[in-house]
């Protein structure tokens, strides 16, 4: 129920254009948003029968004021919705992390002896930018391969060209010597266009005019400088072989993609100049629960492009943006040319577009480790682990268990370690199920636990089986965990902290408590027993398609009389698997080594 104030200042919302804001009760600004017609929009969040995301549902529930701007056009609103969101970095705004402090290459081009640095701060000055880069670390990499091609002064001392000695980099042929006179306004210049040139994907042309100088040096005796040429040509080609990507891409464009993981979503760019790409970079939007793809897409571009000192021709995007035309010609606006916004569904641009998206599921899934791998956050997800599982002290070591199988066939089951939070494969084990036929995967973690356990009641076995873990995980839910109790007490072994982790509603099982634990999706003790279970569930998947990869192609060949071990070896080594064998002639199988024509026809015969 919307309050009073709220009410009235819905009435007097103006059908104009221009940006909203919903303040809390304390005044702290809660969201940013623009709007065509401001009435329409902000009157969207509050009239009845509207069917609101449980983000913006907590969000409209807190908001006890609103503010609004009115501006003379949408392109105006956004530009204003832009900067209030990174002036205030509201909370249920998607927001770009960090994006005060992102990096940037400068050249400083209203120098006399212009330098190449990084800088986190654009000023209109004359000077030539490049990025954003995501880290300190991605830009000092890019820096260091530049400053090993191109000899320009990395110093900031004032250039009089009188110094009586120059810098160690002089003598490595880092620096052509500006400081000691040993090179003038114009070379020096053209060291600099070279690197621009760099920057900009243009490598070719530099490698050209590179070639045209060093075959004048050549021709001219000076092999000293006709070498030192040749190895920047090398250094140069060298990287653009690097940056040569399988699909077929022309012209200038970035390609962006993302995904996306609770309140976080992994933003990954490739810029693309020439056909190559240059570089790529990663961000993360914080603030995503519960938006959808297009409206993730669509602040980020926003934010990554308000500050971004150069725009391509064309950005290919993953999922569309709102406000398509708006955005375009803002775009348009800050490049001074056409900019075209697309989302390919076919062809060489939309597999482009897929690399993207796999390169930013792979970094979200590193980010998500790195986070969780943090020494505060582990502390915490095992002390919430101890408390919400009622555990008699911290668990240390971490035993999860899984089974994989299809129907029964080629099942298999594993154990994987954490220990102090941490992975530990060097403990890992898997089993090959032994005793139970058909699929019961009750009976199948029965017997996996007690031979788990057997084991540690060996004398004979190894220090790592002697470990008992202080808590033992395993994917299921009720089922799973008392067939674990089970084998637990019939093992012979002191009693241990046991749990079950179902994934359907991630609801956690304990014995002796009939209701299961629901801790929150955010917890850093439930995100630690998810990696814990999915780990083992990787694991355990892994060795179940070894193995039943293995009895296919066994039970395929030795169903054929006269194919023994040896000729089946043999022809494996040949064909590379049994599929091979099946597509070859009878002419090539009675080549092959310890085959003739008879057993040829008789191997096409059995495989079909």
């Amino acid at each position: 129920m919307i309050n009073n104030l709220i009410a009235e200042q819905l009435k007097q919302l103006p059908t104009s254009p221009g940006v909203y804001l919903m303040r809390d009760a304390a005044g702290n600004i809660l969201y940013v948003g623009k709007g065509a017609n401001l009435r329409h929009r902000v009157r969207s969040y509050f009239g009845a029968g509207q069917k609101l995301s449980l983000k913006l549902q907590r969000m409209v529930a807190r908001v006890n004021e609103l503010d609004f701007f009115v501006t003379s056009s949408e392109q105006e609103a956004l530009i204003l919705e832009l900067n209030l969101i990174k002036r205030h970095h509201p909370r249920y705004n998607v927001r770009l992390k960090d994006d005060k402090t992102f990096p940037y290459l400068k050249i400083e081009l209203n120098e006399d002896w212009p330098r190449v640095h990084i800088t986190r701060r654009l000023e209109e000055n004359g000077g030539r930018y490049f990025g954003p880069f995501a880290s300190a670390k991605s830009v000092r990499q890019t820096l260091k391969v530049i400053k090993g091609i191109f000899p320009f002064r990395s110093c900031s001392r004032t250039i009089t060209g009188t110094d009586s000695r120059p810098c160690l980099d002089y003598y490595i042929n880092r620096c052509l010597g500006p400081c000691i006179g040993a090179v003038g306004k114009e070379e020096y210049a053209e060291v600099i266009k070279q690197v621009i040139l760099f920057l900009e994907g243009r490598q070719e042309v530099i490698a050209r005019e590179l070639e045209s100088k060093m075959n004048k040096a050549a021709e001219a005796l000076d092999f000293e400088q006709a070498a030192w040429l040749r190895d920047q040509i090398q250094a140069i080609n060298r990287v653009i072989e690097g940056q040569r990507i399988a699909t077929t891409v022309r012209g200038e464009q970035d390609v962006i993609a993302f995904a996306g993981d609770k309140d976080q979503a992994y933003v990954q760019v490739f810029f693309i100049r020439g056909g190559k790409l240059i570089g790529r970079e990663s961000f993360v939007l914080a603030g995503t629960r519960s938006e959808e793809p297009h409206q993730i897409m669509t602040s980020f571009i926003k934010q990554f492009y308000s500050s971004n000192p150069y725009i391509p021709s064309l950005l290919l995007l993953q999922y569309p943006v709102e406000d398509t035309a708006i955005i375009e010609n803002w775009l348009q606006s800050k490049k001074g040319a056409k900019v075209h916004i697309q989302v390919p569904c076919r062809g060489s641009k939309r597999q482009l577009v897929k690399i993207v998206a796999e390169n930013a599921q792979r970094g979200l899934e590193q980010l998500k480790i790195k986070q969780l791998a943090a020494p505060k956050v582990l502390e915490a997800a095992l002390a919430e682990i101890k408390r919400e599982l009622h555990l008699p002290r911290l668990p240390s070591r971490m035993e999860g268990y899984d089974i994989s199988n299809i129907q029964g066939t080629a099942a298999v089951g594993s154990m994987v370690v954490f220990e102090e939070g941490k992975p530990k494969p060097s403990h890992y084990r898997r089993f090959k199920i032994k005793t139970v036929s058909g699929a019961d995967d009750y009976a199948m973690l029965h017997e996996v636990l007690k031979r788990r356990f057997k084991r540690s009641s060996d004398a004979s076995a190894a220090n790592s089986w002697a470990i008992l873990p202080d808590l033992i995980l395993v994917d299921g839910g009720k089922g799973q965990l008392n067939a674990a109790l089970s084998a637990i007490d019939e093992s012979g072994v002191d009693s241990m902290s046991t749990a079950s982790l179902a994934k359907e509603n991630e609801e956690l099982f304990i014995p002796q408590q009939t209701e299961p634990i629901i801790l929150p999706r955010s917890s850093p003790g439930l995100q630690l027993l998810q990696r814990l279970r999915d780990e083992a569930h990787r694991f355990a998947l892994g060795y179940y398609r070894k193995i039943h990869k293995r009895e296919t192609f066994t039970s395929a060949l030795d169903t054929i009389p006269g194919i023994g071990p040896k000729r089946k070896r043999a022809l494996l080594k040949q064909f590379g698997s049994v599929q091979g064998i099946r597509k070859a002639s009878e002419e090539e199988l009675a080549a092959a080594k310890g085959m003739n024509q008879s057993l040829a026809k008789r191997v096409k015969e059995y495989l079909g």
